[in-house]
């Protein structure tokens, strides 16, 4: 079931989006060569504690993981694409780390995610990352009335593919609100015109996923993260975005 918000309630996911981005802003400050990844997990914990936040990651499971995720936020370096754990990685130059936060306030779920190079960068991950951005943004500008859910994927995909990065098909966006995960799907790719209509009110999460070498095969380890098929790097960013008369409003911008 679709779910439309009132202004209201908007502003409430809003306040949550807030503390996400705080705690994307926390993390990516603190990620420089020989910070462990368990103490950037540390950091988000306690941003998301002043704030009274509780973060939604750690209750997540995703198929074939063996347990619930423990930690704050995910923390996905170089060719893990999703739900990395913190455990005692030392983040090291050239690194490219993608930071994803999910968190509940006063009963509202707010997610968004950035990737971001540790030390100094290598040139390709900054084309990549950038890509990811600008994918992001151009899905944002197409979350209007009128259009679809098939308009954002289309958006993201033009972009994605005209640098020559693999799209995995499975992954992408979703409805948002007192549920971490509710309808409708977001695909990274696909028609305009075609899924979900979009209608003032919805929430929904658009979260590009790039692979830079070119193939969109995913594998899961015994953890639950995902890692790229070919061992290529890859790029995870993200917004909740409120679909309103006035356009897309994103609420988890700092």
């Amino acid at each position: 079931m679709i779910e439309l918000r009132t202004p209201t309630e908007l502003d409430a996911m809003g306040r949550t989006g807030l503390v996400v981005a705080d705690v994307l802003a926390t993390v990516r400050r603190h990620a420089r060569p020989g910070t462990a990844l368990a103490e950037l997990d540390e950091l988000a914990g306690t941003v998301l504690a002043e704030a009274g936040a509780t973060p939604a990651e750690a209750h997540h499971r995703p198929s074939r993981a063996p347990t619930p995720f423990p930690q704050m936020v995910a923390t996905s370096v170089n060719d893990v694409v999703l739900h990395g754990l913190p455990g005692r990685y030392h983040l090291t130059g050239g690194d490219l780390l993608s930071i994803d936060c999910r968190a509940c306030l006063d009963g509202w779920h707010a997610a968004a995610a950035m990737t971001v190079p540790v030390g100094t960068p290598r040139q390709e991950d900054v084309v990549l990352a950038d890509t990811a951005r600008q994918a992001l943004q151009d899905g944002i500008a197409a979350a209007v009335p009128g259009h679809h859910t098939g308009d954002i994927a289309r958006a993201i995909g033009v972009v994605s593919r005209s640098g020559g990065y693999g799209v995995p098909a499975r992954l992408g966006g979703h409805g948002i609100g007192r549920q971490q995960r509710q309808d409708p799907f977001v695909p990274n790719d696909g028609r305009p015109g075609q899924g979900t209509p979009l209608r003032p009110g919805m929430v929904v999460t658009i979260a590009p996923v790039l692979l830079a070498g070119g193939r969109q095969d995913l594998e899961r380890a015994a953890d639950g993260s995902l890692h790229t098929g070919d061992g290529s790097r890859s790029a995870h960013v993200q917004h909740t975005v409120a679909v309103t008369e006035h356009g897309p409003r994103v609420l988890t911008a700092p």
